[in-house]
């Protein structure tokens, strides 16, 4: 039986070589010259989605739309929401307010005009707003965003905001202007707060794991977010020597299964987008402390 709790589908779309896990290895130079897989995967995960009639919120990194754009136009004519990933991929947490800026509004323009869409939501590389990064939700809201999906409220050596907020709530700044936040699902445990629903934690885990996870969220009356990248569909991926074991369990492991989850999850539970679901919610203003 398909659950009638809605839970959010979204995917980051980017590249096999830009993630952080294999950050040290290829410089933003090098992109251009390495084998892409984005096109290829990119279709295998409309034509699931097309098969399960489930419509996702695509993160789209500019630099990727750059190159791309058909894809774009292809993700846009599927019924699916176009929002934003940044422009290169570098994390919240080593830019500065400037650098920030000048990269989401690159990414800005570059999207919506492969898309013929205006975008209404960005989600942070690899997590990256933390506490030290509140000055980026307001940068965000003035560039016209209207929710945003970047916390992360766990402790993580890369990224995280542990004591972070878990539920949606609403950010409010000067001249009316706001910002809806929709965290990373996570399930309190044991005192700590874990991650489920994405990424490393979707395709690592057993699905009875995941399936138990999101029944649990549900069943509180919260939607689980899931999200993916469309190089964790790919069981080919081009192979990188030299890489230590965690580089290589974050990059390569548990792809060959992935979409056998990811049909079982979107078979099992109801999916939509990030903007759609905020559209149709009542949600509750709540306060945030940005200092």
């Amino acid at each position: 039986m398909i659950s009638k709790q809605l839970n959010l589908l979204t995917v980051d779309l980017e590249e096999w070589f830009v993630v952080e896990a294999l950050q040290g290895r290829f410089t933003f130079k090098d992109w251009p010259d390495l084998p892409s897989t984005i096109a290829r995967n990119t279709r295998k995960l409309l034509s699931i989605f097309d098969q399960h009639s489930v419509r996702a919120t695509w993160f789209i990194l500019g630099w990727c739309a750059e190159r791309h754009p058909e894809l774009i136009r292809e993700i846009v004519a599927a019924g699916h929401e176009v929002a934003c990933h940044s422009y290169s991929h570098t994390m919240v947490s080593k830019m500065n307010p400037e650098q920030f800026r000048s990269d989401t509004s690159k990414a800005i323009e570059i999207i919506s005009r492969a898309g013929g869409i205006t975008l209404k939501g960005y989600r942070a590389p690899t997590w990256s707003i933390t506490d030290e990064q509140a000055w980026a939700f307001e940068i965000l809201a003035e560039l016209g965003f209207e929710y945003d999906s970047s916390i992360f409220p766990i402790k993580h050596d890369i990224y995280g905001m542990p004591k972070g907020p878990t539920d949606t709530f609403r950010m409010s700044f000067e001249d009316n202007k706001y910002l809806w936040e929709v965290p990373a699902s996570t399930l309190r445990f044991m005192g700590r707060n874990i991650p489920l629903g994405g990424g490393g934690y979707l395709r690592h885990s057993p699905y009875w794991y995941t399936r138990w996870c999101i029944k649990k969220l549900n069943k509180q009356g919260r939607p689980a977010i899931v999200y993916m990248h469309p190089w964790e569909v790919d069981e080919n991926l081009p192979r990188v020597e030299g890489l230590s074991a965690r580089q290589q369990f974050r990059t390569y492991g548990s792809t060959d299964t992935f979409k056998i989850k990811l049909n079982k999850l979107l078979s099992e539970f109801r999916f939509t987008g990030m903007y759609e679901y905020l559209k149709a919610s009542s949600m509750r203003k709540i306060g945030f402390d940005r200092s």
